[in-house]
């Protein structure tokens, strides 16, 4: 063991004692039973759903205990850090309404960046020096590949341990004689673990869980020779959890194997221990098996995909809440957003994400919205993903709405054809004349069979005789007389068992001259009620459609 003297030198002269962190970080003034949770992500890779769902549940519980939620940036492996990550962090967070109670700006608690409390994570450090909890060590990555051979052969397990620890019981001598020769280092827990030794804990989640006590000597503060001088992700954890007054630590289930080692490190810098609960891993169904979610093969993995799609976050929230607590994805949604997430709930088998239930629940969702809230969303939306279609959406409000009220307002059951806001322009695009593109061939195939000259024959009776609807709201039987008329005066069968009676007696049915009329105004087979899209569209537009398969 070195000499306080010796492990002194090794910090600044001037770094604080244990006691000055606990003074700037007070215990909190909560309610019995509040609990502070918080995120940590890090920016060596962008924020995936399950990120979202982890945070989710951490901001409900903290939240619905009367307690506190944080975001901490977990930025120690500066050589992984990925550029814009910990940007995207922030959107997601406010997209999905889980930004922390406080941060930089409001709360007393940090910096809620890991980098900037390096000199915090130092007197930590420096106190398990003196103590003899920790030790220096001079072991090269060579060294440490040797050791990893001879643990091979010999049949030993992996890790830094034991007698495999080279520098866990040197000669304090040789030590100080590497210090002062400006050998770069690191520094290592000296782990009390014992082999056969098991541990056990309650998890918030799973209950009693027990495993193999740690035995490795962890890496607790990287190489003197770098700058800034960082913690592993391992001891900053414990010492951030412990200064901010965390009390509840959920986190996915990869973490479990690694809780050994936490508490040790707890115990020995004389903390009180926090509790855990470890959230069962995001999967999805790959054929007939089931796989974790992966965001270098999965879309849907990944923030972004939820954000650049426009999927609504209500809709998001809601179906993450239900994959956390089954019982909150058989209430309403407003009920289930307000309902409390219970740990006690949250199952150890990893739900799957489902996108077409997704999309489900977002078009259910999309659909109890007016027309003024849908424009506004997706030209929020388009403004940054679109900029052409909010271009047109500015321009052309009156009809936006109009076309949004199709189907859609004052009836029993609106139409649910809107499930992202990326999807209006698939949805709705063809009400604009800047987007819709008339047909011009009287052979293309959405025609099907008909022959070209009866094709433009329908326009053309279509236009001469048009009957715009009825001013006013929903479907308007009168409007499709006119079809009825001309589709009998050109031949065609009353209806569709009629034709399929006597087919060799008629070009087609009344369908296939309606199927006319929907293709040239839609350019679709299949539409909202056409009398409903006409007046959206108005007289002109309309005729401008039809007549568009005459003028080519």
């Amino acid at each position: 063991m070195l000499s306080q003297d010796i492990v002194d030198s090794l910090f600044p002269p001037d770094l604080p004692e244990p006691d000055h962190w606990e003074h700037r970080y007070p215990p909190r003034d909560l309610p019995e039973g509040a609990k502070v949770t918080r995120i940590a992500p890090s920016p060596t890779g962008f924020l995936t759903i399950g990120g979202v769902f982890t945070a989710m549940i951490d901001a409900d519980v903290a939240h619905q205990s009367g307690g506190v939620y944080l975001v901490r940036l977990e930025d120690t492996d500066q050589a992984r850090f990925t550029e814009g990550a910990a940007e995207q962090f922030a959107e997601a967070f406010e997209y999905f309404s889980i930004n922390p109670d406080e941060d930089d700006r409001t709360g007393r608690y940090g910096p809620y960046t890991q980098s900037a409390r390096a000199q915090t994570y130092l007197t930590y450090v420096r106190e398990l020096l003196r103590q003899g909890r920790a030790y220096v060590d001079f072991t090269t990555r060579q060294d440490l590949e040797e050791i990893s051979a001879r643990q091979r052969e010999a049949g030993a397990l992996p890790g830094y341990y034991g007698k495999w620890a080279t520098w866990r019981d040197a000669d304090p001598d040789e030590v100080a004689k590497r210090l002062a020769a400006g050998e770069p280092y690191v520094v290592r827990f000296r782990s009390p673990g014992v082999s056969g030794n098991r541990v056990s804990f309650t998890d918030a989640i799973r209950g009693e869980l027990s495993m193999d006590d740690n035995r490795n000597d962890a890496v607790i503060l990287k190489s003197s020779d770098t700058d800034p001088r960082l913690p592993t992700y391992h001891f900053a954890h414990a010492v951030d959890d412990h200064l901010m007054r965390v009390n509840l630590v959920i986190r996915g289930e990869e973490w479990i194997s690694s809780v050994p080692l936490h508490l040790q490190l707890f115990d020995a810098l004389g903390f009180e221990r926090v509790q855990y609960a470890h959230v069962a891993t995001l999967m999805k169904q790959d054929g007939s098996s089931r796989r974790k979610l992966s965001k270098r093969r999965d879309p849907e993995a990944t923030v972004t995909f939820y954000i650049e799609q426009g999927y609504p976050a209500p809709a998001v929230q809601y179906y993450l809440r239900g994959l956390a607590n089954g019982r909150l994805a058989e209430m309403p949604l407003a009920e289930a957003l307000t309902a409390p997430i219970r740990l006690s709930e949250c199952g150890t088998a990893g739900p799957l994400v489902d996108t077409v239930k997704l999309d489900d629940i977002s078009g259910d969702y999309i659909a109890t919205l007016s027309g003024g809230q849908i424009l506004a969303e997706v030209g929020r939306w388009a403004r940054r993903y679109d900029p052409g279609l909010a271009e047109i959406l500015e321009a052309e409000r009156a009809l936006a709405l109009r076309a949004l009220a199709v189907e859609r307002e004052d009836v029993p059951n609106p139409r649910k054809d809107l499930r992202t806001w990326a999807g209006f322009r698939s949805a709705y695009g063809f009400f604009f004349p800047q987007i819709f593109e008339p047909v011009t061939d009287p052979a293309d195939a959405r025609f099907g069979s008909l022959d070209p000259d009866l094709v433009r024959a329908v326009a053309d009776a279509f236009a001469a005789g048009y009957q715009p609807p009825r001013p006013g709201t929903g479907p308007d039987a009168e409007w499709f007389d006119q079809v009825r008329r001309l589709a009998a005066d050109l031949g065609f069968a009353p209806s569709r068992k009629d034709y399929k009676q006597n087919p060799a007696a008629y070009p087609g049915s009344i369908i296939d001259a309606s199927q006319v009329i929907r293709v040239l105004i839609t350019g679709a087979l299949r539409s909202p009620d056409l009398a409903e899209v006409s007046r959206a569209l108005g007289t002109d537009e309309v005729l401008r459609r039809v007549r568009a398969v005459s003028a080519a």
